[in-house]
């Protein structure tokens, strides 16, 4: 690989998955023998509670945004697997910064100086467009969209869309929709239904993977666990190595 992948998992619905996915597909592309940097922007810091376990933590990836000279603080998780962990002063971080010149931009800034160090670099968004999603997709070569099959998250996806569309023709024209992945999919007709209506108005926007609804899911984070690791059996861990085994091949790279 010669370019990094800077992936943002964005959606500005909670509950759809972007955390596990993340911490998932790190884990697998780790495991692959990929160099990962997974970023936690999430001020509730899930993603960090559940790799970092009780790892002391001395700095987040707030200080880096409020005082770039800190640089990016990088803790590994295991092989391969770095991660740059969140706080809940994350949820300040719109305030303090309203009078930062091209603020947009800092994360963006921040990883210039480590990725090269890394084949791939996956960020955890907030449940927002706010100025942290704003710095995930200015910074990014592609956003994947994690999004539950119901009615109400299917009718917000225009609005995630325009909002990448933004900030590709404003502020960084790598920034596309990756791709659409469903998640806590059910064997339910609404299930069904709304996934048929997404494949028919989205077509290949929509990865063929889908990640079925599995408890597994839920329990890894309690352990301090992804879903492969925890569970290598389950639907869950079966669904994400699938996943990611698409990914890699839209991305046109060699699994």
């Amino acid at each position: 690989m010669k370019e990094t992948q800077i992936i943002a998992f964005a959606n500005h619905k909670g509950g759809v998955g972007k955390t596990t996915t993340t911490a998932s597909v790190g884990s697998i592309l780790a495991a692959k023998g990929y160099k990962v940097l997974l970023i936690d922007l999430d001020a509730q810091a899930n993603l960090s509670a559940s790799l970092l376990k009780n790892q002391e933590i001395d700095k987040t990836i707030y200080d880096a945004l409020i005082n770039t000279s800190v640089g990016l603080p990088i803790y590994p998780i295991r092989e391969n697997l770095d991660l740059t962990p969140a706080t809940l002063q994350l949820a300040m971080v719109d305030l303090e910064m309203a009078s930062v010149i091209a603020r947009e931009k800092i994360l963006s800034e921040l990883l210039d100086k480590v990725k090269a160090n890394y084949d791939f670099i996956l960020m955890d968004c907030p449940p927002s467009l706010a100025l942290l999603t704003l710095n995930a997709v200015t910074a990014a070569n592609g956003v994947i969209i994690p999004i539950v099959a119901e009615v109400l998250p299917f009718n917000g996806l225009i609005m995630i869309e325009n909002f990448i569309n933004m900030i590709h023709k404003k502020l960084n024209p790598e920034a596309h929709v990756t791709g659409i992945l469903i998640t806590r999919w059910e064997k339910t007709n609404l299930s069904k239904q709304i996934e048929e209506g997404m494949r028919e108005k989205l077509g290949d926007e929509v990865f063929q993977t889908k990640i079925r609804k599995n408890v597994s899911i839920a329990e890894a984070p309690l352990e301090a666990q992804d879903i492969v690791s925890y569970a290598p059996k389950s639907n869950g861990a079966q669904d994400y190595l699938a996943f990611v085994n698409e990914l890699l091949e839209k991305l046109h790279i060699n699994k």
